[in-house]
């Protein structure tokens, strides 16, 4: 890795460029981590999916028993320090075992939100007693967690909640009023993270609530989509006594604690998923070669193949992109405990400073997930709709990642706010960049010849797309200055350019690694297609939502030249694509799984 004080910030991936060396790619596990990913994978084989009918139904005691199981294995503790009966894990690791899991189905989001919003508040915010009260009990899971933030009139605006707590005359404890919506794990919670306002303050207080204190009810569970194995559950509190030593972190800071756990959870999200997606991909690939129509198995033909293909091409490119940007926190985790920092907070700033990019995992993992589960139905077919089957299942589970960890609108919109006060803020420098963007659209185009080298020119087809991000968004904060937080729908396309960019690059990045690595006489022709056809695809894209953001706002010769900047920005050579799929479609038949 290169010099911290030289590495990558969050956001900063749009105006500074990443060599090979500094990137983390998931072909470097090591043999130990390789070796907790299969035991994770093995207990969801053999303790989750054959239980699966009995966790849909929601059998009483079944998951809370399933998670002491897997506290006992040392995976719901692996993010708690040792001292406190955790494993100690770095974040990278801990991801690998939140992909492990993503397979679970309902198990994986009972187990996530225990492990991510329903521990690390009192892990990370929690002072001495506190930790050592609830933190070994919920590091091996006989302690159950949830976490009560959303209510009905206050859902992305969190801070909108109408719970209260008042401090009872002889000042021992809080009295806590008010109600929750969609609490995951609700049912048999044993620590709660609740959020509520106390007397009349204009910002939430975090307090840690014993889930069988009188007061509490709940009603019954509710009937939902998918996930249907989760206890979510509206829990209402009437006058709940909790001891005041039990307030989290400092009054009124409920909010950044809230703020700080979701970046958390956002990333964590886009690990599961992508466990999930990676599970879906093999029950395609095995079914399509299990099917025979007309004769021979259904794999064998080009429209599956472009699914099947298409489906390790979004895997493998939020796989790259997901672990590059762990490996990231990881780093600037590690340098501010170097700097004397304790652990927690070192984490959570470490982890604040990517919230871009956490963001953005948890955008492109859900929006992955549910294209191949998609497309897993489509290929079973008439069986695909059956609930007999896995697919169907997949399906149904999947679509609530678009709303969990705060809905993808929202998350589009935050990278952009996020990188963007970074830039006012000092912390990085869009101006310089976008001004010589500006300076080149008026300049004589680059006639140079393009590289011959491969991984230099899909890298400067890269940087081109970061000159067509740095131009719209530049040009929109400058013709729309305070109006441009309420024009969602370009905020949304220029996320969505950032997304597809980073993405090409981290994925360009962990091919030409792996290249250094295996040398020349590697076969990575799989690999090289995955990259050539991501590329392909993100130009189209980008230019398709640049062009839209442009004629959003901008208009006459102004506009003339942006487009003809887009459209120069997002060029690409073409190749033959078909082609390209057709190998990647061959790799995952002949594997008879996704292995990449």
């Amino acid at each position: 890795m290169s010099e911290q004080s030289n590495a990558l910030r969050g956001g900063e991936f749009l105006i500074r460029e990443t060599a090979a060396d500094d990137i983390f790619i998931p072909e470097e596990w090591s043999e130990e981590q390789l070796m907790m990913k299969q035991m994770t994978l093995d207990f969801v084989a053999q303790r989750i999916i054959p239980n699966l009918e009995r966790i849909e139904q929601q059998e009483e005691g079944l998951v809370p028993k399933l998670m002491e199981e897997a506290g006992q294995l040392g995976l719901v503790g692996s993010s708690v320090p040792e001292d406190l009966g955790g494993m100690g894990l770095d974040f990278k690791s801990t991801m690998l075992i939140t992909e492990a899991i993503g397979g679970a189905h309902s198990f994986s989001v009972s187990f996530s939100a225990h492990t991510g919003i329903g521990t690390l508040p009192i892990l990370y915010y929690g002072n001495e007693a506190q930790k050592q009260q609830w933190i070994p009990g919920l590091a091996s899971g006989q302690l159950k967690g949830c976490y009560c933030l959303t209510e009905p009139s206050a859902g992305s605006d969190a801070n909108n909640g109408k719970t209260t707590a008042k401090l009872t005359e002889d000042g021992k404890h809080y009295l806590i009023n008010g109600q929750k919506m969609w609490i995951t794990n609700g049912g048999f919670a044993d620590v709660m993270i609740v959020f509520a306002k106390i007397d009349e303050d204009e910002n939430l207080t975090a307090f840690i609530v014993d889930g069988h204190a009188e007061g509490i009810t709940k009603n019954p569970e509710e009937k939902k989509m998918g996930i249907k194995g989760s206890s979510t559950r509206q829990i209402f509190f009437s006058d709940v006594k909790v001891p005041t030593e039990n307030l989290l972190y400092e009054r009124q800071k409920g909010f950044k604690i809230a703020v700080n756990i979701l970046n958390i959870g956002r990333i964590k999200l886009g690990g599961a998923v992508l466990g999930a997606a990676k599970d879906a991909c093999t029950h395609a690939v095995r079914y399509a070669n299990e099917r025979e129509q007309f004769g021979r198995s259904i794999s064998k033909y080009g429209a599956i193949r472009y699914k099947l293909a298409e489906s390790a091409i979004r895997l493998f490119t939020k796989e790259s992109a997901l672990y590059r940007a762990t490996q990231n926190i990881d780093d600037a985790i590690a340098a501010l405990k170097a700097g004397g920092m304790e652990h927690g907070e070192a984490t959570l700033k470490g982890i604040a400073d990517f919230a871009p990019e956490c963001a953005m995992m948890k955008v492109l993992g859900s929006e992955v997930l549910d294209y191949v589960v998609d497309e897993t139905v489509q290929i079973y077919g008439g069986m695909g709709y059956s609930a007999e089957t896995r697919a169907e299942l997949a399906y149904r589970d999947a679509r609530i990642n678009r709303i969990f960890e705060g809905t993808n609108e929202i998350n589009r919109m935050l990278t952009v706010d996020m990188i963007l006060k970074k830039a006012m803020k000092g912390e990085i420098d869009l101006m310089t960049p976008a001004m010589a963007i500006s300076s080149e659209l008026t300049g004589v185009p680059d006639m140079s010849l393009p590289s011959t080298d491969l991984f230099e020119k899909q890298l400067q087809y890269v940087r081109n797309f970061k000159k067509a991000i740095l131009m719209v968004a530049g040009s929109a904060a400058q013709k729309l200055m305070m109006t441009l937080a309420k024009e969602q729908e370009i905020l949304m396309s220029i996320a969505d350019m950032a997304i597809w960019a980073y993405t090409a690059e981290s994925t360009i990045l962990r091919v030409q690694k792996l290249r250094s690595i295996r040398g020349t006489e590697a076969d990575l022709s799989v690999q090289e297609a995955i990259m050539r056809v991501y590329t392909y695809e993100a130009s189209e894209w980008i230019h398709s939502s640049g062009k839209e953001a442009l004629l959003a706002f901008a208009e006459g010769d102004e506009l003339k030249m942006m487009l003809m900047g887009m459209k120069r920005f997002a060029k690409t050579e073409d190749f033959n694509t078909k082609d390209a799929r057709q190998l990647i479609a061959l790799d995952l038949i002949n594997k008879n799984e996704y292995n990449l």
